[in-house]
């Protein structure tokens, strides 16, 4: 094999040649061992913010950040491994509440879960926000909690992708946060990692959300999919309304609350809720332990239970992408 050549590696990034899959790979070894450097790591990075990435480079490139690390395998388990992620939004509360249900029917769901961004506070800040809670946990407590309770969310640990990890910092310093074909492959990777049989996206739009308008979205919905298929993870995508605050209240430790609400009974209606239903249908439908996506009923937060067929609080079009009219 050809010894590999960071700058080489950059320049056909940015003369936008064809990645191949030896070079990806050994890119990602390279930033997982330090033989590649961060200046070179930021040159690749905003390379690619200017040409972009074909759907299969990024599918190479999730692999390779993916396997920088361990995996997770889920043996012996009796139900799917199942799993959302959402783009962010102002009171997105939605993992708060999805990741029991879907632990209540059956489902296992081990989430490796991440900060806010910008205007938005992510689920580990909010879970933070409860008094002695915290999310840094080592693989094995994970998985034993997973196995266990059929839930555990935690943040990314060194261990699980960390050639994703490193390449993240540097693209927080260097304005390629927002380019598409990374945004994808880095929480692509840590989704993979987590040995999935589904994952459903919650992709928002509006003047709340990082994508302001629906074709964007859709686009970034479509995109996000096929690298996931191609990846060999099953996953559809919804797209959700962000020109409003999802939750009644916003805040870390408000929104916590309001989600005890809704796990409690409390709330059986409303945006928020309809979105929590319509993602946790489309879910257990993907890991077969509901019939269809596509009906709309009312959950019995209290009644959940490995057999429960739930559906959909509204249409969600086809396999490939829905649309939640709330």
């Amino acid at each position: 094999m050809p010894v590999f050549r960071a700058e080489t590696f950059i320049r056909k990034k940015r003369d936008r040649a064809q990645l191949s899959a030896a070079e990806i790979r050994q890119f990602a070894e390279g930033v997982r061992d330090g033989s590649v450097s961060d200046a070179q790591i930021a040159a690749f990075t905003m390379a690619t913010w200017f040409t972009g990435m074909t759907v299969a480079e990024q599918s190479l490139l999730t692999l390779a950040m993916r396997d920088s690390g361990r995996v997770l395998s889920w043996s012996g388990l009796d139900g799917p491994v199942l799993d959302k992620h959402s783009t962010g939004g102002v009171g997105d509360l939605v993992s708060l509440v999805l990741g029991p249900i879907i632990a209540a029917c059956g489902g296992f769901v081990p989430m490796i879960s991440g900060r806010g961004l910008g205007h938005t506070g992510g689920t580990l800040d909010k879970l933070e926000s409860i008094p002695g809670f915290t999310t840094a946990l080592d693989i094995e407590r994970f998985t034993a909690l997973v196995r266990s309770n059929g839930l555990a969310i935690v943040g990314q640990t060194d261990e699980l992708a960390p050639a994703d990890r490193r390449i993240y910092a540097v693209r927080d310093v260097t304005a390629t946060v927002d380019s598409p074909p990374l945004m994808i492959s880095s929480i692509l990777s840590k989704k993979l990692a987590e040995g999935l049989d589904a994952l459903v996206l919650d992709i928002k739009f509006g003047n709340g959300a990082f994508t302001p308008g629906p074709d964007a979205a859709r686009e970034l919905a479509r995109e996000m999919t096929r690298v996931a298929t191609e990846s060999g993870v099953r996953c559809t995508a919804l797209l959700t309304d962000m020109n409003a605050p999802l939750a009644p209240a916003a805040g870390n430790a408000l929104e916590v609350m309001e989600a005890i609400r809704i796990l409690s009974g409390e709330v059986a209606d409303g945006r928020l809720y309809s979105v929590i239903v319509a993602l946790s249908g489309e879910l257990l439908h993907m890991g077969a332990l509901a019939d269809t996506p596509a009906a709309t009923i009312s959950i019995n937060f209290g009644l959940c239970g490995p057999n429960m067929s739930v559906a959909t609080a509204c249409a969600t079009g086809n396999n490939a992408l829905g649309e939640a009219a709330v």
